[in-house]
């Protein structure tokens, strides 16, 4: 006889269904903005953030500028609520779809690079909430091809990018 209790298929996740260890969700407009980038529909940049009650990720801007300066200035002025709701300074995530030379004149290459900002001064919580949901962020993003952990205004500095993602081509 059949266990009632016994479920013989797992349930399939959605997307708004992913949830990092912390708790965050990820809201269906960061796949729907990803997969505009990962077409090729004009959007060069995209900059997700925790929503304000640390429930859930979601889009915080996404641009066709390919201007790589000001996309670093959102990084390094981006602010977060603590947990008595000041503001501080906060972390973000991003995908950027990186262009560079590839060496010995093989010409431009293009990659879809994620970027997980949290800077090493900002406050513990904005800190651990970032590091502690973006797995979950990343796994609902299918086709990146790069990754970047930034702490620092160095870290996200342009030629810095181009190094760590023009690694293996």
């Amino acid at each position: 006889m059949a266990n009632p209790h016994r479920c013989d298929t797992a349930p399939t996740p959605s997307h708004t269904s992913i949830m990092a260890q912390s708790g965050v969700s990820v809201a269906p407009e960061c796949i729907q903005a990803f997969n505009d980038l990962k077409l090729g529909k004009s959007t060069k940049w995209i900059i997700y953030k925790i929503s304000d009650d640390w429930k859930e990720i979601v889009v915080e801007e996404t641009s066709s500028d390919p201007d790589y300066s000001k996309f670093r200035e959102k990084l390094l002025g981006a602010k977060s609520k603590n947990k008595k709701g000041e503001v501080v300074m906060g972390g973000r995530y991003a995908v950027f779809d990186v262009e560079y030379d590839a060496d010995g004149g093989e010409g431009k290459r293009s990659k879809i690079t994620f970027i997980s900002w949290v800077p090493d001064d900002a406050p513990q919580y904005p800190r651990m909430m970032y590091s502690s949901s973006k797995e979950a962020l990343k796994r609902s993003l299918n086709g990146l091809a790069a990754d970047v952990q930034a702490n620092d205004a160095d870290d996200i500095e342009h030629a810095s990018i181009i190094q760590k993602v023009s690694k293996g081509r």
